[in-house]
């Protein structure tokens, strides 16, 4: 009596661990989910900083644009909203709006030769194409913690814990096809 015994609780501990370890892995991935959303949050602030500072030095020399800075402005505002919100479908959307905007901004800043040669409209045009290309890297990160976490909660065993403890799957933060196109800088100038 006195092996079989220890041979269940030997069984039982086992188990425990390796539901301890299955817990603990899905929690490491949840909150990898988490972190790699604070980064694009951090980042998603600074641009919402510092666009009123590009525009406010643009609309100095570009009298004749206020169009243009409107929808930069609008954009920004849309996605500073989802942003808060935490609405990923609404967050790609004016993300597209935004870079739209940006690129049409830029486009329309060209015709202006004292606009571009201004050091601290260089200065902030290069710190946002910077944190536009460390939102992309932050967002792929986000992409794959998602995939990762929502895998790992749909696969056998992890799912008996996942269901368990009420671990949730993700949403992947996607763009609608038409805002992965390149803008067309032609199509800005004749609009």
């Amino acid at each position: 009596m006195g092996v079989t015994l220890s041979v269940l609780l030997f069984i039982v501990g086992l188990i425990v661990v390796w539901a301890i370890i299955l817990y603990n892995g899905l929690v490491v991935l949840k909150h990898n989910v988490s972190q790699a959303w604070s980064n694009i949050d951090v980042l998603l602030k600074q641009r919402h900083d510092e666009l009123p500072k590009l525009v406010e030095t643009a609309r100095q020399y570009m009298q004749y644009e206020q169009a243009t800075l409107e929808k930069v402005m609008q954009a920004r505002a849309a996605v500073h909203g989802a942003q808060e919100r935490g609405d990923l479908d609404a967050l790609g959307l004016a993300e597209g709006h935004l870079r739209t905007g940006l690129a049409g901004f830029y486009a329309v800043a060209e015709a202006y030769p004292e606009l571009k040669a201004n050091t601290s409209f260089q200065h902030l045009q290069q710190r946002i194409s910077s944190l536009e290309n460390m939102i992309a890297d932050r967002r792929e990160f986000y992409n794959a913690a998602v995939n990762i976490n929502n895998v790992r909660i749909e696969q056998f065993p992890d799912v008996l814990i996942a269901q368990l403890f009420r671990f949730r799957p993700f949403k992947l933060l996607t763009f609608r096809e038409d805002e992965l196109q390149d803008v067309s800088v032609k199509t800005l100038f004749s609009s």
